[in-house]
């Protein structure tokens, strides 16, 4: 049995998560602002289906990403310095999560409802919710979101329309993170694809002692640049 929460409800310590399936802490409570950014804070994340209860888990190990390891094959390095894409932040976030909510070929639904793209587009408005996508003659043809609290990234999906659009983003998002001193992208769980760019497993406990020393208090949250022009970190450092 998992702890059901009440909407005035704390999350129980972490270290209760349950092992089978890994990291499943609680159910309940809401996806409010302060909610999402409490959970964050603490390593936690809201995932589950359709019809489905609110669960929140918080895996061991976890899958996360430092920015310096991010690997670029030689291909998708040529693609992102002939500028295949233009890459922008923060320009159309709710097109981003909604291409991210649409199921993908082999897979029956997705975990991205309207109350989760709903939540997230508040947190975006808040501030702590970032886009990086990929446009092709106007079009938005790949992307990522994720939330950033400190100097931390929780990455939560990205979608492509288009080939290596959406490694195109995340490329440009450890670029632009690492110029804000971020210390690590979280990619929550193990995935093939994600090990091939550099992420790798860590202990929660690790990922706990990580956020404990990267994340400020009270959180503050801010607007990204529209253009990967206005950021230092351009395709000339890979």
């Amino acid at each position: 049995m998992i702890p059901i929460l009440g909407l005035t409800d704390r999350f129980p310590p972490v270290t209760q998560a349950l092992r089978s399936p890994n990291g499943l802490l609680c159910a309940g409570g809401d996806l409010s602002p302060e909610r999402l950014l409490d959970a964050y804070s603490q390593g936690i994340f809201p995932w589950y289906g359709p019809d489905a209860p609110i669960l929140w888990w918080s895996p061991d190990p976890r899958m996360v990403l430092f920015p310096e390891e991010l690997r670029v094959s030689r291909s998708l390095q040529k693609t992102v310095r002939r500028r295949a894409f233009d890459v922008r932040f923060d320009t159309a976030f709710a097109d981003v999560i909604t291409a991210c909510a649409e199921a993908r070929p082999g897979q029956d639904g997705t975990w991205i409802g309207p109350e989760i793209v709903s939540a997230y587009v508040r947190l975006h408005q808040r501030g702590f919710a970032h886009s990086v996508e990929s446009w092709n003659a106007g079009q938005l043809v790949g992307g990522l979101y994720g939330v950033l609290l400190g100097k931390v990234f929780f990455g939560e999906s990205m979608f492509s329309r288009a080939t290596d659009a959406s490694k195109v983003a995340l490329v440009h998002l450890a670029r632009f993170v690492q110029s804000l001193g971020v210390r690590v992208i979280d990619c929550q769980q193990s995935t093939r694809h994600l090990a091939s760019l550099g992420a790798r497993e860590i202990a929660r406990a690790d990922f706990a002692r990580l956020l404990d020393e990267s994340i400020q208090y009270p959180l503050t949250g801010s607007r990204w640049a529209a253009s990967e022009a206005a950021w230092p970190g351009s395709t000339t450092s890979l």
